[in-house]
């Protein structure tokens, strides 16, 4: 039977509400869980992480990210007055940059105290732009139909995540609004941090397309992204192991293989913005693997099993191949995604595994060698 955490949460609310605060107070902590199958190692960058200023380095400079030359223009949505009334404006707006500029402003007043966390209600889909035209994942072209060179063609899908990530983030905030009694502030402002991340690297993406003579837009893209979304929409758990710990961990995976594409194509400049990129997505997968181990350990569920259980419920999969080194900082347990050899294959699995990455780097010199 499915079991929605949604359901449980919604239960909680008929609780006194001194309680429901203590139970704020213990999911707000993130320094111990006492878990029924133990606690995966807490990525140790986390305090720092929530106590860093607002990042304006909102360009992508001669050498790495840089704040504009200019202050911008003091903009009217001051007057919007939560930061999940923020959260709906940004979902409702199809322009990209203006997401981007929202986000930014939002996560701003949102650290200088000046909003509370309010109640909103989130579109069933995000509002997108004329372009990219969203299509089957079949029909996304290939990099050599595209009529982009290779790196624009990988920068243009990078940044095509980019947007979905801002999006799923404050999508987060702003459908959990109603919990944020039991939840407590530090689960949205996490989430708002997170979109305000993805927005700069958006940005940055943005810019270096067009230092390229590219935009956003120039090729179709798919909707797999909003698709897994909108499946998990249903709780707080199914939420957060479907997006920050299979879908953003996927970022996790792919960043040292495009910036080994991307020098392999000679494009320096776009490799370290790429490897930039994949450095701040540690902090993301950390943040989501904190509140479902927090969620678990309020709904008294063991979270490795809990974790497989809904991937299995929404027929999701992790798929490699994986990179060991990034998931392990972010603190994933191994077993939580990677599928348990039978009695006796385990030298086939290894061997597949090697040959799936021999197939990969082989595939990968000849997309270079032909597209670059």
């Amino acid at each position: 039977m499915f079991r929605s955490l949604h359901a449980n949460f919604s239960l909680a609310f008929s609780a006194p509400l001194a309680a429901r605060r203590r139970s704020a107070a213990r999911l707000s902590s993130s320094s111990s869980f006492n878990l029924l199958d133990g606690a995966p190692r807490v990525w140790p960058g986390l305090p720092y992480w929530r106590a860093n200023p607002i990042n304006d380095n909102l360009i992508w400079g001669p050498d790495g990210p840089q704040k504009p030359p200019f202050s911008p223009k003091t903009p009217p949505e001051n007057a919007v007055s939560s930061l999940a009334e923020y959260g709906t404006l940004v979902l409702r707006n199809p322009d990209p940059q203006e997401k981007a500029r929202l986000t930014h402003l939002a996560f701003s007043r949102w650290i200088e105290g000046n909003l509370p966390i309010g109640e909103s209600q989130p579109p069933d889909r995000p509002a997108r732009p004329t372009k990219p035209e969203l299509v089957s994942m079949r029909d996304v072209p290939a990099p050599k139909n595209s009529g982009l060179p290779l790196n624009a063609y990988m920068l243009h899908n990078l940044a095509h995540v980019e947007l979905n990530a801002v999006d799923l983030a404050w999508d987060t905030v702003v459908r959990f609004s109603p919990l944020r009694g039991l939840l407590g502030d530090q689960f949205f402002s996490d989430f708002a941090h997170v979109a305000d991340e993805e927005c700069r690297h958006f940005s940055w993406c943005s810019q270096r397309l067009a230092e390229l003579g590219f935009r956003y837009g120039d090729m179709p893209a798919h909707d797999l992204l909003w698709n897994e979304c909108e499946r998990s929409s249903h709780s707080v758990g199914s939420r957060l192991a479907v997006i920050p710990l299979v879908q953003e961990a996927r970022g996790l995976d792919a960043g040292p293989r495009l910036v080994q594409k991307l020098m392999g194509c000679g494009d320096h400049r776009t490799a370290r913005l790429v490897a930039k990129i994949a450095e701040e997505e540690v902090a993301h997968v950390a943040v989501g693997l904190v509140w479902f181990l927090a969620v678990c350990e309020q709904m008294g569920r063991p979270p490795t099993s809990e974790f497989k259980d809904l991937l299995n419920e929404l027929s999701v999969e992790p798929k490699g191949p994986f990179n060991y080194v990034a998931r392990d900082e972010a603190g994933i347990p191994r077993e939580w995604y990677e599928k348990s050899s039978s009695s006796g294959s385990t030298e086939k699995s290894d061997l597949s595994q090697v040959h799936d990455r021999l197939s990969h780097i082989v595939s990968m010199e000849k997309e270079n060698a032909n597209a670059c």
